[in-house]
């Protein structure tokens, strides 16, 4: 079975790296035929320290440095020192169930005979806040997440890698190339893109599941989507075919609910489209918090429609500030250089 290189990109992680790692380090694989690869991006925590202390306890654990800071450009400097037959790319902050992942991971390779693996990343956490509870039952419902997606599957098979190819064969890179560095949030999807476009092919395994924390407040939820949703708008500009009807939604909803509102105060009939269009948004909300909170406290289901409000308000907020800097940038671009308009 091919051996496994774990590529691990941290930034300020010394809350939960040394978990991460210890479930990685010790798991029921033979040591000679796996390494897992710490890609630091200049952490200001001690990050670096523990990963230090845990080299001296384990030979296969490496320490790489990346001094661009990025997510994407962690994952090449690590792939860049990997020298195994797979590369698997894991969060400093995820939890790995249980000690056979590798295992599975390396023999799902050999009988799929894919180019790279794809996983669901269901969201967990152990003690949860009600708050927590609640992204976890948003996040995994399809007013919650893109329903294109696999990631929240727990079938067996293959898929399209877009959003769910997370370990690649060394064929992949030597076909592709690397992540874009231009991408800080979705160079995952935009890689996966590139693979598809390959026509390399991707197999889907819960086997190989990771599970990821929810966000904690409402704040960093909004952050985190409206991450999500700067990558998914770059990733439009250089992938036109990429973007879809639900990536829109989201920045079309909230330009129509901020701004149809004081239009309606020009046109009246506009006014009450508006108002009754809250209105059902609110409704199915509200309703989405009563099914999803089914048999759970009450707090959860009653936080569930809020939740709803951070994924959809983040996402338009990150697509609509990355879709306003490409445009400027595009039209700098084109004073720069302008059209000749004639020839003398």
């Amino acid at each position: 079975m091919p051996s496994v290189s774990v590529i691990v990109p941290v930034r300020n992680e010394s809350r939960s790296i040394e978990h991460t790692l210890r479930l990685l380090l010790t798991q029921d694989f033979p040591r000679d035929d796996f390494e897992v690869i710490v890609a630091d991006g200049v952490s200001t925590d001690d990050t670096v320290l523990i990963v230090r202390r845990l080299q001296s306890e384990f030979p296969n654990l490496k320490l790489v440095f990346n001094s661009e800071k990025l997510a994407s450009s962690g994952r090449n400097t690590g792939i860049r020192h990997a020298t195994k037959d797979v590369v698997v790319i894991v969060d400093g902050h995820c939890h790995v169930p249980d000690r056979d992942y590798l295992q599975k991971l390396s023999a799902a390779f050999a009988t799929s005979g894919a180019d790279c693996l794809g996983r669901p990343q269901p969201l967990d956490v152990e003690s949860p806040t009600r708050f927590q509870e609640a992204v976890s039952a948003a996040r995994s419902s399809r007013l919650g997440h893109n329903p294109d997606s696999d990631i929240y599957s727990n079938e067996a098979k293959f898929v399209p890698p877009q959003s769910t190819a997370v370990a690649y064969s060394r064929r992949v890179f030597h076909t592709i190339g690397l992540f874009d560095q231009e991408f800080d949030a979705c160079e995952d999807v935009e890689f996966n893109e590139r693979v598809h476009a390959a026509g390399l092919t991707c197999y889907f395994t819960p086997e190989v599941k990771i599970v990821y924390e929810p966000r904690g407040d409402f704040s960093a939820l909004f952050y985190q989507l409206g991450r999500y949703g700067k990558g998914r708008a770059k990733l439009a500009f250089k992938h036109p075919k990429s973007l879809s009807l639900p990536a829109l939604v989201p920045p079309l909803w909230t330009v129509w609910a901020l701004g149809a509102g004081p239009l309606g105060l020009v046109v009246p009939y506009l006014g009450w489209l508006w108002l009754a269009s809250l209105a059902l948004y609110a409704a199915v909300l509200l309703g989405a918090g009563a099914v999803l909170g089914r048999g759970k406290p009450l707090a959860v289901g009653a936080r569930i429609p809020m939740v709803f409000v951070a994924i959809h308000f983040g996402f338009a907020w990150g697509f609509g500030k990355e879709l306003v800097a490409q445009v400027r940038k595009r039209w700098r671009t084109m004073s720069r250089y302008p059209h000749p308009t004639g020839v003398s």
